[in-house]
């Protein structure tokens, strides 16, 4: 049930590209220096889609509306702490645009898609999901 789930993430890609992020570097959170997709934890009693889209706001400052979704799926988390969900955004010129990168992480940039699947940097389990969303 979506009650129990723990986060969020956001494959926004916009042509054949993906907008990432350099993870800080700090030997204390997950996956330090990796290419990272916009979101994190679940807070409170938000629904997976609240959760993906406050994450986007707070990091990216993009505001998009529950109606852009192309792509959900439920899977377990990277964590092993139960479940998460796994979303697609099509983004626009004027959206990339208007970003203003948060306080998390070293910076942003869109990256090729295909670069993204064999980038020795990337995190292994959004390769996954980013696969199966291309090959469904």
């Amino acid at each position: 049930m979506e009650e129990d789930f723990s986060g969020s993430k956001v494959a926004y890609i916009i042509e054949d590209k993906l907008l990432v992020y350099k993870r800080d570097d700090f030997p204390s959170i997950p996956f330090p220096g990796l290419w990272d997709f916009p979101g994190g934890g679940r807070e409170g009693n938000e629904s997976p889609e609240e959760c993906a889209l406050r994450e986007l706001d707070e990091e990216f400052s993009l505001r998009i509306p529950s109606t852009r979704f192309i792509y959900k799926k439920k899977v377990e988390s990277q964590f092993g702490n139960g479940y998460s969900f796994f979303f697609v955004i099509q983004g626009t010129p004027n959206e990339v645009e208007s970003i203003k990168f948060g306080n998390e992480g070293q910076y942003w940039k869109l990256m090729p898609i295909g670069e993204y699947i064999v980038h020795p940097k990337a995190i292994p389990a959004l390769v996954s999901r980013l696969q199966g969303y291309l090959n469904s």
